[in-house]
């Protein structure tokens, strides 16, 4: 999926072995995932998809002061939080300490790979859906 702030945006669905990059995209306040070859195009993921980051994933900081934050993790499942709120971001990543990170709040240029798609193919639906604040300290 594509965040809301997205829907404008040429997109396509990620596949199995995409490199991707994080992106902020022109005209929006959002970032997202494209292509380091079509730096315009939003690739979309389902929730469920496995990526797999080169490097340590890197957050940028609640105040502009304060140093960006690191996640220990190269691996994350991505995932859809606050549903419910139409008007929120909802792309996410979730880290294998259960920590969750707002895609949007990701610093731009890192470099992940898609190792897995969902099983179903069809967007999951979560039981008892997260929902994580707008600027919640996501990484301890």
């Amino acid at each position: 999926m594509c965040d809301y702030s997205l829907h404008n945006l040429a997109s396509r669905p990620a596949k199995v072995g995409d490199k991707l990059v994080t992106t902020q995209f022109p005209n929006t306040i959002t970032r997202g995932f494209s292509d380091p070859s079509q730096s315009r195009v939003a690739v979309c993921l389902l929730p469920g998809t496995e990526l797999a980051f080169e490097k340590e994933v890197e957050c940028e900081p609640s105040f502009g002061f304060l140093p960006t934050r690191k996640s220990p993790h190269k691996v994350a499942r991505f995932r859809q939080v606050n549903l419910h709120r139409l008007t929120t971001h909802h792309d996410a990543l979730e880290f294998p300490d259960g920590k969750i990170v707002l895609v949007t709040y990701l610093c731009e240029g890192q470099h992940a790979t898609v190792l897995q798609l969902p099983s179903t193919g069809q967007p999951a639906t979560e039981p008892g859906e997260q929902v994580v604040p707008e600027r919640a300290s996501l990484f301890a």
